[in-house]
């Protein structure tokens, strides 16, 4: 199985990770977790010069990770936010928080 394919068994989506970096993805994933708050705190101001900020660093960290959903969220965050769309940033948070709850990291 590939990174990033489903493991329709569990509706987990798998994600293989290389093992040197197993003591900093907890929190990696943890200060997603954040971020996911940060972003909704932000969509309530309607601030979307954090909210670009928070998805241009995501988009930039996820794939060194090995998550690049998470690159490809951010880079979605950050286009809505440059384009001021509430609901493409809300929905791009909902698919973050989505994919964090079942993301299952394997480390080899």
């Amino acid at each position: 199985m590939g990174n990033g394919e489903r493991d329709k068994s569990t509706d987990k989506i798998v994600v293989r990770v290389d093992p040197d970096l197993e003591e900093l993805i907890p929190g990696y994933l943890q200060n997603r977790r954040k971020d996911i708050e940060a972003l909704r705190e932000a969509l309530a101001r309607e601030d979307f010069d954090t909210s670009q900020q928070l998805g241009h660093t995501m988009k930039g960290s996820g794939g060194g990770y090995g998550f690049d959903s998470i690159s490809a969220i951010g880079m979605a965050i950050e286009e809505a936010s440059k384009s001021r769309s509430q609901d493409k940033v809300r929905h791009a948070v909902s698919k973050l928080a989505d994919y964090l709850d079942r993301v299952k990291v394997i480390y080899e």
